[in-house]
């Protein structure tokens, strides 16, 4: 499984758990002493920084035990971020106040490497750490040199509401598009006299909106989740024609909950919990959220996402291979390390799965950790059909991106021909662009396969 892992492979809204402070407080130089209660010493105050919210009390739980027990006397600020993130995050760096720490994920570790934001952290890492933690080129290593450790990966599946679809008469969930919409029309009309909508989706943010659906419908119907073909190294969005067609018919015939448009995950998932969606796609941290965040007071199942003509052709990423990573502007490192040496002991790791936040990545955790004891987390777990894509190229497109085209299409209609065309020439002139330049190199692979990308994390 590891060789195979290895080669597959608006402004600030934010909670802050603490104290909130966007600057590294305390000494320019790591101090350590005795015991973190020794008063006689300053202590060294570090921040993390993190977009992730399903596991905030999981988080502050353990940093709260690090800050009580740590022999280094080091203190750390735990501020969770909203859907300005990135944008946060640019904003600290510019400002000379970047945290210490930060939370790095798939679809933004190669923009950071290439911004300079990591610190290589090779120096760090154990002979014991190098084996356990793999190294995955263009995941969480970039030249030859290791910026972050995973620790666990989400898959995508369709969340339904049982209690619904039983009342709409239907007995399973979709398998393909056809039977996406048509179901999505059926939970309407059987949700009439409670309120409750066939579909939804978190369109407040398109781009989350669309990665988390559509890319996962398009990957097990054989494209490339993100409209790259690494058959012939270009970018083709021909592959996510009929999941817009489908999604602009659900928003046509009324079976999208009204204000989709602007709805967050949060309000999406509050409203689940209650009984006013039939189903939605998204990640899977929703059993943890229905356990704890909004209980739900329905009956509830998870299932593979359907694909576009019913069968499957590719696979469904099990996206993750990083977690944390070192801020190249903190003057704390070595403290920095030491919190993240104690987040990724096995304890923290095991634990962190086992309690449904998120499905471990690391062989040796997978292979002594339970399964955790959530509803519907067991339709999650990695079955023949998950695996890791390769990483498609990082480009500065003119205009709006796909996700956005997409999103204004489902609303308004147009030429969706067209639209394809014009996102496929300029996706294509930027990757040129950038071929040019040299900041990304790239070879057409005529013996891709998706569907043999599948299995390679069963359990």
């Amino acid at each position: 499984m590891k060789k195979s892992m290895a080669v597959s492979l608006g402004l600030v809204l934010s909670v802050s758990l603490t104290a909130c402070s966007n600057a590294s407080n305390g000494s320019n130089t790591d101090q350590s002493s005795q015991g973190a209660g020794a008063g006689s010493q300053e202590k060294t105050k570090i921040s993390y920084w993190t977009i992730d919210r399903h596991d905030s009390s999981y988080i502050k739980q353990v940093i709260d035990e690090f800050n009580a027990t740590n022999q280094d006397n080091i203190e750390v600020e735990y501020v969770v971020k909203a859907d300005d993130y990135a944008q946060a995050l640019d904003l600290s760096f510019t400002a000379n106040q970047a945290p210490d720490v930060f939370r790095v994920k798939e679809g933004t570790i190669q923009t950071y490497y290439k911004k300079g934001y990591m610190a290589p952290i090779d120096e760090y890492l154990t002979d014991a750490q190098k084996q356990e933690f793999i190294a995955m080129p263009d995941l969480n290593q970039f030249d030859g040199k290791m910026y972050s450790l995973p620790n666990y990966g989400n898959t995508i599946r369709l969340i339904y509401n049982k209690d619904l679809f039983d009342k709409a008469g239907i007995q399973n969930p979709p398998v393909s598009l056809a039977e996406m919409v048509e179901d999505a029309k059926l939970l309407t009309e059987a949700g009439t006299d409670i309120g409750a909508y066939g579909f939804a989706l978190p369109f407040k943010s398109p781009n989350s909106a669309w990665d988390r659906s559509a890319r996962v419908i398009a990957e097990l119907s054989g494209y490339g989740g993100f409209g790259f073909d690494f058959k012939t190294a270009r970018y083709d969005f021909t592959g996510f024609k009929e999941i817009a067609k489908a999604f602009k018919q659900m928003y046509d015939d009324g079976s999208t909950i009204p204000g989709m448009e602007a709805l967050d995950i949060d309000p999406l998932r509050a409203q689940f919990a209650e009984g006013k969606i039939g189903m939605y796609l998204s990640y899977s941290s929703e059993p943890g959220v229905y356990k704890s965040q909004f209980p739900a007071k329905i009956n509830w199942a998870v299932a593979p996402a359907p694909t576009i003509d019913g069968t499957v052709k590719g696979a469904s990423g099990f996206l993750g291979g990083q977690w944390l990573a070192i801020s190249a502007a903190s003057d704390k490192k070595d403290a920095a390390w030491k919190f993240i040496n104690y987040m990724y002991g096995d304890q923290i790791l095991q634990n962190y799965h086992e309690q449904g936040y998120g499905i471990s990545m690391v062989s040796s955790i997978i292979a002594k950790a339970k399964k955790p004891d959530l509803n519907g987390i067991e339709g999650f777990l990695p079955n023949k059909n998950d695996g890791v894509w390769p990483i498609k190229p990082t480009v500065n497109v003119e205009g709006a991106g796909y996700q956005e085209t997409f999103f204004k299409y489902m609303l308004k209609g147009g030429d969706l021909d067209k639209e394809i065309e014009a996102l496929n020439t300029r996706y294509n002139a930027a990757l040129d662009k950038a071929i040019q330049t040299g900041d990304v190199k790239l070879e057409a692979n005529q013996d891709f396969d998706p569907a043999k990308l599948g299995g390679a994390f069963t359990q």
